[in-house]
């Protein structure tokens, strides 16, 4: 199967960055020459938020997928510059994400354990914007401590993908080494097979 047939199979977004918040970046990819946004509905923001564990609860009808989809995007869209800053040794402005932040405020609750009461924190039920607050709480999460010489782009020229490299050597090179590291090897044979005809 060729390369592009390959990348025209999919239809989702790959969950191979090892971290959501660069999973939420890589829910733009590329096929060829042309961006793909795997995000055209708000249904399609809640399967990406399902099959990453993040329960969005009921968000209701069209008008409200319609903003779930404009707030995602948006998300998106600031985390993005917020890693690429950081990932260029530059500073980058929080307050758009603080506001997704703001979301995932919890209430104080005493709990009765089997040792005694437990004061623990509670969040509102599962929403949309919760949910946005989960993946936005993430991504501060690895702005503020993650390790940003592990935190690169495939290496295969035509990709865009995002990954956090936990590895035991760290020399992850690719998103994934079933797509962008075969298509890597199987472009060297061929240059070694030309080269030795």
């Amino acid at each position: 199967m060729s390369d592009n047939k390959q990348e025209a199979l999919l239809t989702e977004p790959l969950l191979v960055a090892d971290h959501v918040a660069l999973d939420l970046l890589n829910t733009e990819s590329r096929s060829g020459e042309q961006y793909v946004d795997f995000w055209r509905s708000g249904d399609d923001v809640l399967h990406w938020l399902a099959r990453c564990g993040i329960d969005a609860g009921q968000p209701g009808g069209g008008a409200a997928k319609d903003a779930l989809l404009h707030d995602a995007k948006e998300l998106r869209a600031i985390v993005r510059e917020l890693v690429e800053r950081r990932k260029n040794g530059e500073r980058g402005n929080p307050d758009q994400l603080n506001l997704y932040l703001a979301t995932r405020q919890s209430a104080p609750v005493l709990e009765w354990g089997e040792d005694g009461p437990v004061l623990a924190r509670r969040l509102p039920s599962p929403s949309a914007q919760q949910a946005l607050g989960r993946v936005a709480e993430a991504a501060a999460e690895l702005l503020a401590n993650g390790q940003f010489e592990y935190v690169r782009q495939c290496e295969h020229p035509e990709c865009v993908l995002w990954f956090y490299d936990r590895t035991k050597s760290h020399r992850r090179r690719w998103c994934s080494m079933a797509l962008c590291g075969n298509r890597h090897k199987a472009a060297e044979f061929r240059k070694r097979t030309r080269a030795a005809s």
